[in-house]
């Protein structure tokens, strides 16, 4: 049993490991109510046009199906902020893979056969998928993702530019990329009358409930929304999607409980990408290397239904000096799915970008590429001036170097030659903002000496349930055995989204505010507790301004040596290290899977990861994980997890900064900076892999 004092901080096991690996843990489509049937999707054959027929005879022929649904006979929806969800709604496809209809029948097979069987034609028109950096459509949008303004600028950029005896000039492409958690996004609904209740694989239950009590006109009493056990979503999840709509759609359309899991195939058509970009970096520095002069212009793209504009640029106007600076944003609207979150949005192709121009500025001033990012130390936010919370990138640096050996690398590249076998190593910083969201918990204490903690957090699997408990059992000064915590259902009080490393920090302020709250209850309360127990609620929506007069952000660095064959022109890590600064870490074992995680996913954005767009046909040919290649256990050797003691008292009660998405913030640029300094050769677009990299190495 884990003491009262020394719950939070330690390395908890996490407390539903033997469900989930005895295959107890019910996630969603696992539920099955009586009477359940299921549903297929039928994706639209052409990237833009207009539905001019629907032929189900044949698919309905089966007297196991019970019906086609289509914009010709689809229940009517109400509004939404978000027009991906307005789906079967009309006749106008916005791009290939839109759900043109659904077949729902007594058995998957069925289903799915029906869904081919339905026979749509179109009246397609010229449609524009591709993305160049001049694109004609390019345009400033009012705002990028998370209300980043789209353009800043600080002094003279142009004239200090051109008077800096040093400068980088260089153009970063970045393919589209997808989320492919390993539980796909399913949903099985059922309507009682005129009350809904779904089980959906999404990143917050409060959310989802209140986009369908828009779409369906309900109140929020009337849609219960569960999600429990959630296999993965990596930010995909983090809005509503078409399936938790299409499912209701359909349950209320028959009458019966439908289950819909969304076929792997159609995932990066229905589920949000991460958005290609074209990033121009210039960096213009005197010949000590200090930054005189610093622009990062994005080029992205979106939908033509919804805006979405990756922020990448938004780093550069965090992490160094710079007296004259510009960034910005333009984005075009093609014929293309919207691009949506996956994981740390913005920051995450920005880095790469800016730590590889940082990379090169290295190289033509002559510097250590750890001497140039300590040189060009900020002592305020450059772009608003805010001192920080903190901020240990040295400390980062610095350590990492330490304990990857850094020390003695000849900077020269190419210099590291074992038999066919070209050696080399990077380092990139890294950065994520601390981000946290108004939440509601509540705390009760029963007569028995437990504790009930609700609150309708969603655990995708980072841990965030053990957590959470190791949270509420500290502010209790209780074990945590005498704790069970509620959450993953939108019964349970409100709670914001699993996304933007922010969950802990959000929730977990609410937790603790109850638990306190709760404790002082107790302390104060005479006799034996009610039958009903004692109980605090809060809500924290008037505590989160604390410390946002302060620039508050995670730091980390990142070390990678890779190796590359001259042969084949084949790269491949030997080894990646990161050093984090991440405030106080509440669970040593959960964050470690975290950081790491992150890092094997920056893996693939560096080595194996892309997405193509089939230029006539409008779509994604990389729809499944055949051909869609995630790191498995021989693409990452070795993996090393380190974090530095940091004190941050303005955050949030427990100390904490987000770790979800800092781990894979700077890892692509470590890489490609490594394969640079292994080869000479510097590759401006990922994913590095033989076929671009062998060309170079004649």
């Amino acid at each position: 049993m884990t003491s009262p004092s020394t719950a939070l901080g330690t390395p908890v096991a996490r407390l539903e490991a033997v469900e989930k690996v005895t295959g107890t843990a019910r996630y969603a489509t696992d539920h099955t109510p009586e009477g359940a049937v299921h549903a297929w999707p039928v994706p639209a054959d052409v990237a833009r046009g207009r539905v001019t027929g629907l032929d189900t005879e044949t698919a309905l022929a089966d007297p196991d199906v019970l019906a086609v649904l289509s914009h010709e006979n689809a229940p009517r929806l109400g509004e939404a902020d978000d027009a991906t969800l307005q789906v079967l709604q009309s006749p106008e496809v916005a791009h290939r893979g839109q759900v043109v209809a659904l077949a729902v029948a007594r058995t998957l097979e069925a289903a799915r056969a029906a869904a081919l069987a339905v026979r749509v034609t179109y009246a397609p028109e010229p449609h524009d998928v591709v993305l160049t950096p001049d694109h004609g459509k390019l345009y400033v949008p009012e705002a990028a993702n998370g209300g980043a303004p789209a353009v800043r600028e600080h002094g003279d950029f142009d004239t200090a530019y051109a008077a800096a005896p040093v400068t980088v000039d260089a153009l970063y492409t970045l393919t589209p990329l997808h989320n492919h958690p390993m539980e796909p996004h399913a949903c099985v609904a059922w309507w009682e009358e005129d009350r809904l209740t779904v089980y959906d694989s999404n990143q917050g239950a409060t959310t989802v409930r209140n986009t369908l009590t828009a779409l369906f006109g309900l109140r929020p009493e009337q849609v219960r929304v569960v999600a429990t056990h959630v296999g993965g979503g990596f930010g995909s999840k983090g809005t509503p999607r078409p399936q938790v709509v299409l499912a209701a759609m359909a349950a209320r359309h028959t009458g019966r409980p439908v289950k819909l899991a969304l076929p792997r195939q159609v995932l990066p058509s229905l589920t949000g990408h991460r958005a290609p970009t074209f990033q121009r970096v210039r960096l213009g520095a005197d010949r000590d290397g200090r930054i005189q002069a610093l622009a990062h212009e994005v080029a992205t793209q979106t939908s033509t239904i919804k805006e979405f504009t990756e922020q990448a640029a938004a780093p550069s106007r965090v992490m160094y000096a710079s007296p004259h600076s510009r960034t910005t944003h333009r984005v075009a609207r093609l014929d293309v799915p919207t691009p949506s979150w996956m994981r740390a949005p913005g920051e995450c192709p920005g880095m790469y970008a800016l730590e590889s121009a940082m990379d090169e500025l290295a190289c033509a001033c002559g510097l250590d590429p750890i001497e140039l990012r300590v040189r060009n130390e900020p002592d305020t936010e450059p772009d608003t001036g805010k001192p920080f919370s903190s901020r240990q990138v040295v400390r980062c640096l610095r350590e990492g170097a330490r304990r990857f050996g850094w020390e003695g690398r000849d900077p020269t590249p190419g210099r590291d030659r074992r038999g066919r076998l070209l050696i080399g190593t990077g380092v990139a910083a890294a950065t994520y903002p601390v981000l946290v969201a108004p939440s509601q918990a509540e705390a009760r204490a029963t007569g028995d000496g437990r504790f009930l903690v609700r609150v309708a957090a969603t655990d995708i699997g980072t841990g965030a349930r053990t957590v959470l408990t190791q949270i509420a059992a500290d502010a209790l000064r209780a074990p945590m055995d005498r704790v069970r915590l509620e959450l993953g259902d939108s019964l349970l009080p409100d709670a914001p989204v699993a996304g933007g490393s922010s969950g802990t920090s959000s929730w977990g302020w609410a937790v603790h505010k109850a638990c306190v709250q709760l404790r002082e209850a107790l302390r104060d309360h005479q006799g034996p507790l009610p039958d009903e127990g004692l109980s605090a609620a809060v809500d924290t929506a008037g505590d989160i301004g604390l410390g946002q007069d302060h620039a508050r952000h995670a730091f980390g660095a990142h070390f990678a040596e890779v190796q590359v064959d001259t042969a084949s022109g084949e790269p491949r890590l030997r080894r990646l290290l990161g050093v984090f600064a991440v405030g106080r870490v509440l669970n040593p074992r959960t964050a470690r899977s975290q950081l790491m995680g992150g890092m094997i996913m920056g893996v693939g954005m560096a080595l194996t990861e892309t997405s193509s767009v089939d230029v006539e046909y409008g779509d994604y040919p990389e729809r499944d994980l055949a051909s869609y290649h995630v790191p498995v256990n021989p693409d990452v050797p070795s993996v090393d997890v380190h974090w530095i003691e940091e004190e941050d008292p303005l955050l949030n009660p427990m100390g904490s900064k987000g770790i979800g998405e800092i781990g894979i913030v700077g890892t692509a640029a470590a890489i490609a900076n490594a394969v640079h300094h292994a080869t000479g050769r510097r590759l401006r677009a990922l994913p590095v892999q033989p076929h671009s990299l062998l060309p170079l190495l004649g």
